[in-house]
């Protein structure tokens, strides 16, 4: 039930907070939290380049999809994972033609830097022994691309089960970062670029990419997007920002 409300309150100051920028803006973006850092460097670039204003929201895929759904207010969807923005693309509220697969990304292990934990990632490793009484850092694998994929992971590498009751599900991946830096958890599982931004964390082993899905976000506009989201739609395919993109350690999919 907290959870559920925190959710919905969580939605409610994205609409308010997009609802009230987007009238100084010429294009709003809902995109996903692992994208914060990267996305605000493009935005200031483009700003830069054009003069136009581009208002960022981010949270977790799923929170963003379901309040495009629910009331929209975006321009533009950024997602962390191909089925949240399938979900929107079913119903109808993907403006057709525009869907990108604009970046990948990968999954590692993170630890605080003050861990001196090591751990090799194959199949059985011993995560669950490691931990010991600690807990394992995710994004909601119930939910959220970044713990959707992590749950992937530790599933094809036999390990799930003897993690998953010391699993903390974080509602974006950023949070679950936030949860390792602090030493509230031993050891979490994020993207790279993630890790990549964050001092006070580190990162153990990278997960092998044949154990989980590949990592892509796709980027499209929405069915309300206006005349300028078009442009910025093009623009984060252009030279400057997949430089910004491949400095933040993402792949580019796109350009």
């Amino acid at each position: 039930m907290f959870r559920q409300i925190r959710r919905a309150a969580a939605a409610l100051f994205i609409f308010l907070t997009a609802s009230a920028a987007a009238q100084a803006a010429d294009v709003t973006v809902f995109a996903a939290a692992s994208l914060t850092n990267a996305l605000q460097q493009v935005a200031a670039a483009y700003k830069h380049d054009t003069g136009r204003d581009v208002v960022l929201s981010f949270a977790a895929s799923s929170t963003l999809a379901r309040q495009i759904e629910s009331s929209s207010g975006a321009d533009m969807f950024i997602s962390a994972d191909t089925n949240w923005m399938d979900y929107l693309q079913t119903r109808g509220l993907i403006a057709p033609g525009t869907r990108v697969d604009l970046l990948g990304n990968k999954l590692v292990l993170i630890a605080p830097t003050s861990s001196k934990a090591t751990l090799v990632i194959a199949p059985h490793f011993a995560l669950a022994e490691a931990l010991g009484s600690g807990k394992l850092a995710l994004a909601d694998p119930a939910s959220v691309p970044a713990g959707i994929y992590a749950k992937a992971a530790l599933t094809k590498l036999g390990v799930w089960d003897g993690v998953a009751a010391k699993v903390v599900p974080a509602e974006n991946v950023r949070v679950a970062l936030a949860y390792v830096a602090r030493g509230e958890a031993p050891f979490g599982i994020v993207y790279a670029t993630d890790a990549r931004i964050e001092p006070q964390v580190r990162i153990v082993a990278a997960f092998p990419d044949s154990s989980y899905p590949k990592i892509v976000y796709p980027a499209a506009l929405t069915k309300d997007a206006g005349p300028a989201a078009r442009d910025f739609l093009k623009y984060l395919s252009s030279a400057p920002a997949r430089a910004i993109f491949l400095r933040y350690g993402f792949t580019p999919l796109s350009g």
